[in-house]
């Protein structure tokens, strides 16, 4: 047994130093993580265009309690009446005699009725005549 003070102090000092650069080096990796997933993440979110007169579905958060397989979670259409600086978007209901009310603007998403074509390119595929 090594009764030394002055020796055990000394080595737990360097242990103390070694675990507080493991606690630095796992800081730097955790934060160094962190910013390339907010990179990835920014990089792949869509920007919402949304403008005034405009028809939106909106998400039902009550469905959050009462889930079902097979209901929709978006109700609608509505109309948009005014996109406040807030983010808040001003919506009615498909009567012209609703009363209006404000929302987040995360919970819509832009309505498709469908009268939008798309455009299909189709590309001739042919067989080489090596392999005929």
């Amino acid at each position: 047994m090594n009764l030394n003070a002055e020796a055990c102090a000394e080595e737990r000092k360097l242990q103390l130093q070694e675990l507080e650069e493991l606690r630095l080096d796992a800081y730097d990796s955790a934060m160094w993580y962190k910013e390339r997933t907010k990179m990835w993440h920014d990089k792949n979110l869509r920007k919402k265009e949304l403008k005034a007169r405009q028809k939106v579905l909106l998400f039902q958060s009550r469905l959050k309690l009462m889930p079902g397989k097979l209901r929709s979670r978006w109700t609608g259409p509505y109309t948009i009446i005014a996109i406040r600086a807030n983010g808040a978007i001003e919506l009615q209901g498909s009567d012209p005699d609703s009363s209006s009310f404000l929302v987040n603007g995360h919970s819509v998403k832009s309505y498709r009725d469908g009268t939008e074509v798309c455009v299909v390119e189709e590309i001739p595929l042919f067989m080489p005549k090596s392999l005929q």
